[in-house]
């Protein structure tokens, strides 16, 4: 069942990089503006508000301290997102936030989390990323907080980050919240911790063994109109062939076109309640390449269709055996 929850979208750019090991994700908002999101968003029907960038700490560039980067300042670009997507959720708009790095995820999806408790309504997180970040500071071999945003989320880490929508709130969602898809970098010590926590992770290996069709589909399942579908989409999650335009590459990631059916399976559900976009690093990118590419693909997550048609819809449901005797 296809449900319209939300048609205002409102901009929310986050412009740092305190969380990331390399920097030039504080200019990924501007690059995605550059790249046309706000006219590709109102060309899917969506009214669209844009709010600007938030102004928080300057990254001071020094080593962990104690096991995190920046600890500090990842604080409070952190409380600064959560207060501004709450907002966004409580005047009823879908937030989209612009990265910056993924350690913002821990502030967006806090402030989703708190939205659905007082709504009422059920949390689907959709991570979209090569690395399942859920590192702690005793496992992390760097102490880069966007490695950590997951655990963070899930209870393991800083109070002031755990506990963003308020003293005693306790942990933001539950592992079983969470489906990961197009993990492929895993450090030794968190891919022990995933497990343990029971983390449901749909990696590459799984990807090419049951194609992108099947993965969503279990990714998506249970689904229902009273969810909330949120998507943390690290634009590492594509293969760097196609979007070199991150500090943290890792080869063998989707193509183009597997992307694209994760997008469009996503947006069929017509649950998505709420964004982020982040970790698309324009230093690194070619002519705005993949800043580009990501504006394709966040169309496709609110509607446009470069595959299935209705006759094809079709097809697809009746299963391989009968599209072959069509054929």
């Amino acid at each position: 069942m296809i449900v319209d929850l939300v048609r205002t979208a409102t901009l929310i750019g986050a412009p740092t990089d305190v969380g990331a090991s390399h920097r030039g994700a504080s200019m990924g908002p501007e690059a995605l503006r550059v790249a046309n999101l706000h006219a590709a968003l109102e060309a899917r029907g969506l009214v669209v508000r844009d709010r600007g960038n938030l102004a928080g700490p300057r990254n001071p560039d020094r080593a962990s301290v104690d096991g995190y980067r920046h600890l500090h300042e990842v604080i409070a670009w952190n409380r600064l997102v959560h207060d501004a997507v709450y907002a966004e959720l409580a005047d009823g708009a879908l937030p989209i936030l612009l990265g910056g790095d993924h350690c913002l995820g821990m502030g967006s999806i806090s402030a989703v989390a708190r939205h659905c408790r007082e709504a009422g309504r059920k949390l689907r997180v959709l991570w979209l990323d090569a690395h399942p970040d859920f590192n702690t500071r005793e496992l992390s071999p760097t102490g880069s907080l966007h490695g950590m945003p997951v655990a963070v989320l899930c209870g393991f880490g800083p109070r002031e980050l755990v506990e963003l929508a308020g003293p005693g709130t306790g942990a933001a969602v539950r592992p079983e919240w969470i489906r990961q898809v197009g993990i492929r970098s895993v450090d030794a010590g968190e891919k022990r911790f995933v497990h343990e926590q029971g983390l449901e992770v749909y990696d590459m290996r799984c990807i090419d063994e049951i194609g992108v069709r099947a993965t969503m589909e279990h990714a998506l399942a249970g689904l229902d109109e009273s969810t909330h579908l949120h998507v943390s989409f690290d634009v590492d999650f594509l293969d760097p062939e196609i979007a070199p335009g991150v500090g943290t590459t890792v080869p063998g990631g989707p193509s183009y076109r597997e992307a694209q059916l994760c997008m469009e399976m996503i947006a069929d559900t017509g649950l998505v309640g709420s964004l982020d976009i982040v970790e698309l690093n324009p230093a690194l990118d070619v002519r705005n390449r993949t800043a580009e590419l990501a504006v394709d693909l966040v169309e496709s997550l609110f509607g446009k269709s470069t595959l299935m048609r209705p006759a094809q819809r079709a097809l697809a449901a009746a299963g391989p055996t009968r599209v072959a005797r069509r054929a």
